[in-house]
């Protein structure tokens, strides 16, 4: 599963609002929908602003593999 895969079903499996999230981390609600359907590329930066906005770490969506 990829990470937006799992963002979005994060946000469905705790019923929260993508608008809420998206405005907490600091991104357009647009560009937010897009990063979720995969048309847009999430990028670090943005993981990591959504990660503090649903006060989780990245390694919840990401695999750390060493």
């Amino acid at each position: 599963m990829e990470v937006y895969e799992k963002v979005r079903t994060y946000l469905v499996t705790h019923n929260l609002k993508q608008n809420a999230i998206a405005e907490k981390a600091g991104i357009s609600n647009m560009m937010f929908q897009a990063m979720l359907e995969g048309k847009r590329t999430l990028y670090e930066d943005d993981l990591r602003a959504i990660c503090f906005a649903l006060d989780v770490t990245p390694e919840t969506f990401v695999d750390m593999k060493i």
